[in-house]
């Protein structure tokens, strides 16, 4: 295995040459000899055989060569910067990753939200994000996937507090044939219609979300593509109101005159897979979490 001929203390004390503008202010900046600097240069161009400084009046250039290398070495001074700060970071306890598994329904704005306010605290924690429907976010509970869900139930064994209401509603495009009777709608005028519903991505107790009177339904694995067919007047289905605000002002979708059972309700919740021994960036993303829901705040990033 080769061994590097220079040191990183080495190009340090170049970069502070050309910071500070020359040899003795780079000494007091580093609270060293002006002689120990100088020979630490020395020593680095004598080791690498190329002329890295250019006296121009009383400042300290570099060469062209210099440039480019301290432009390396600057990478390299930063990355070791950053394996210091990691090790302090796990010293202290942070976890190296954090998972967390998201139900779909959970607003996107608020997920960026709470991702945006974490980012600063997490520098050296990766974010592993599972998007889930339905069972999914328990299913990661209890296989011990995650360290933190936010899921419509919560699993046997485990311990939530309810964060948001999410209410659906029952809508098609307007110009649906449910619409077209002009007439309020009874159970039977659903069951002779298509409706279009997602699937469990959960398997161990997978739930059927569908609405099982009716004599067609496609199931789909993504709310996207959901959304989508029914914006185009394929079927119709209960869709969370928060997300088809825009669709419903710009009048691809309408909401359904059901006589009974027009809207719906169901909670989510957050569960902190091992509350007793989380770490302080688990405990960090969900007091965010909770935060960012009853502030309800998004904060849209500034240019400039």
């Amino acid at each position: 295995m080769k061994i590097p001929r220079s040191t990183l203390e080495q190009w340090q004390v170049l970069q502070a040459i050309v910071e500070c503008g020359g040899y003795a202010q780079a000494a007091e900046a580093l609270h060293r000899s002006q002689s120990s600097v100088s020979y630490m240069v020395a020593k680095l161009q004598e080791q690498l055989g190329v002329e890295l400084l250019e006296i121009d009046g009383r400042r300290a250039r570099l060469t062209k060569n210099g440039e480019a290398l301290l432009a390396k070495a600057r990478e390299l001074l930063g990355d070791a910067f950053q394996l210091e700060q990691l090790a302090t970071s796990l010293a202290e306890g942070w976890e190296p990753q954090v998972s967390i598994a998201v139900d779909s329904l959970f607003p996107v704005e608020l997920l960026v939200q709470v991702l945006r306010d974490f980012e600063p605290w997490a520098k050296h924690t990766r974010v592993n994000l599972e998007e889930t429907v339905l069972s999914g976010s328990e299913d990661a509970l209890v296989e011990q996937r995650v360290d933190i869900a936010i899921a419509s139930r919560i699993p046997s064994g485990f311990l939530g507090d309810v964060l948001m209401d999410i209410e659906f509603i029952a809508v098609a495009h307007p110009c649906h044939a449910l619409h077209e009777l002009g007439r309020e709608l009874e159970v039977e005028d659903l069951g002779r219609n298509l409706h279009i519903v997602v699937r469990d991505s959960g398997t161990l107790n997978p739930r059927d979300h569908g609405w099982l009177s009716s004599n067609q339904r496609w199931t789909v694995t993504s709310p996207h593509t959901r959304l989508e067919m029914i914006c185009n007047g394929l079927g119709f289905g209960w869709l969370p109101e928060h997300k088809i605000r825009t669709q419903l002002e710009q009048g691809l979708l309408k909401p359904l005159p059901l006589r009974v059972g027009q809207r719906r309700k169901l909670s989510l919740s957050l569960i902190v897979a091992n509350p007793e021994v989380a770490g302080p960036a688990t405990c960090r993303l969900a007091n965010l979490i909770r935060k960012v829901v009853k502030d309800g705040i998004v904060h849209r990033p500034l240019c400039g």
